[in-house]
């Protein structure tokens, strides 16, 4: 039997496996930019009572496992983190001065599947996905 979470009058586990993308899907995504956008997603996270229970990020998407309380739709969550670390990530990493309007880091969109008896596999795909992805990118030079 699962772990439930629960609240006052629910009992509840709802995970979700988001992928979401910088604008233009610049290859922006590395090193100390990396770990500190990683960081930034999970404070916002907590913020909100949300858990990330895996994440992992490649140069040009990040992968993340999240577990979201049932007051907040998927859509209101993932707007949440998107926005608010946008702002952070110019204010702190890009050290962009003055007023914060029209610039964006991400891409307008995102892919969001529901877990559930799949959440092993889950999160190995989430884990492995720099492994996955260096493999393809040497498939694709293989043949080129």
């Amino acid at each position: 039997m699962k772990d439930w979470k629960s609240q006052a009058h629910v009992k509840w586990e709802c995970k979700y496996h988001v992928v979401i993308l910088p604008k233009y899907r610049k290859k922006v995504i590395y090193g100390k930019i990396r770990r500190r956008i990683g960081e930034i997603l999970r404070d916002l996270s907590r913020q909100k009572g949300i858990t990330m229970e895996e994440g992992n990020a490649v140069s040009d998407h990040i992968h993340m496992l999240l577990s979201v309380p049932p007051k907040y739709s998927i859509a209101m969550v993932i707007g949440y983190l998107k926005g608010k670390s946008a702002v952070r990530i110019h204010r702190d990493i890009l050290k962009a001065h003055g007023t914060l309007f029209g610039r964006t880091f991400w891409a307008r969109g995102y892919c969001v599947s529901t877990v559930g008896l799949d959440e092993q596999y889950i999160r190995q795909y989430v884990r492995e996905q720099e492994k996955l992805q260096k493999e393809q990118e040497q498939s694709e030079f293989d043949f080129a």
